[in-house]
Formats: C-alpha cells, structure tokens, sequence
C-alpha cells in the first residue's frame, strides 16, 4: 500500500464534497508537510498522511464526539488499516490536548491515543497546520492564530484553547523553522 495515495484517496472520500474549504485546507497543510522532507527523513511519508488526514474528524458522518481529532483518530483506528503512530498524531494534532481539555474528553484522549514520542514529527504536523489558512495558503502562525480567534470568537471552547496552545504552537513553528534553517546552510 502506498500510504500518501491511500491518505489522498481516503481525505478525499471524507472531505471533498461535505467540506470543501477543509478539503483545500487539508490538501495545503499536506504541501507544507512535503516541503519537511528535508529534515524529516524515513518519517517523511507518515507527515504527509497525517497532514492529509489530521481534519477527517470533521466530516458529518464521523463527528460522534464534535472533537474532531478524537473523532477521526477513532475512524482511523476502527475503520483503517492506518498505523498507530499516524492515527495519534491525528488524534494530538496542534495541541489537541488543550481542547480536549476545554471539552473535558482530556483522559479519554490520552487514555485511547497518547502523545506520540517523537517531538519532530509532533512539531512538523503543528507547524504545517498552523502555517496553511482554510483555503490551503500559506501563511504565518500568527495570522493563523488571529484568523481562528476571529472565526470562533475569544470566549468559544476553540477560541479558549488557541489562546492557551498558543506559546506552545508558536514554540513548535519556531522549533520548524530552525531545523529548516540549518538544513538549508
């Protein structure tokens, strides 16, 4: 099985008709993941299928939950044959755990899925998330930032979260941009 064609293939099949502003997303957060290659090396692959897929969760059908990356880890485990390392980077994509948090399903998503032991992939999905707009541009983590306070508003559960993730998300795109930076030397 080639995972980024089975990734493609999948995301498409969930995203493209109900969501098509997710879809676009999705596929730009994948092309910041291929432009990683670079300092991701073997783990190269598994980025792209995770920045593919780490929105599925929104898809109608499969939002059992309303938190979409607890939701669509959960079809990814039940439904795939994706590897678990894949289906917990979807699941603790850009911080999850604070929205989790916000939502009170924190114990059950660190209890189904924990955060993955590899802080440059954890880092490279944040930042390849956190640097692509809804529409699929790139663009700053900062404007991302302002961009989803202003869609769901300062006091809503995302708004809450963004604003606590925010150090850290920052924190991960920097950390990014680093490892780009020396590569390129």
């Amino acid at each position: 099985m080639d995972l980024t064609v089975w990734a493609r293939d999948l995301a498409e099949s969930l995203l493209a008709e109900p969501l098509p502003r997710r879809w676009a997303h999705s596929q730009g957060v994948a092309a910041r993941a291929h432009s990683l290659a670079g300092i991701l090396g073997n783990d190269a692959e598994l980025l792209w299928a995770a920045a593919m897929l780490h929105d599925i969760g929104y898809t109608p059908s499969l939002a059992a939950t309303g938190f979409h990356p607890l939701d669509g880890a959960r079809y990814l485990r039940d439904h795939t044959v994706a590897d678990e390392r894949l289906v917990r980077l979807v699941a603790n994509h850009s911080c999850a755990v604070l929205e989790a948090e916000e939502r009170g399903l924190r114990e059950e998503l660190e209890a189904e899925f924990p955060l993955l032991d590899h802080a440059v992939l954890v880092d490279s999905l944040a930042y390849c998330d956190m640097t692509t707009t809804p529409d699929g541009e790139p663009t700053t983590v900062d404007a991302r930032l302002a961009e989803i306070l202003c869609r769901y508003g300062l006091d809503s559960i995302v708004g809450r979260f963004i604003r606590r993730a925010e150090p850290e998300l920052c924190a991960a795109v920097h950390r990014v941009e680093v490892r780009l930076a020396s590569v390129g030397r």
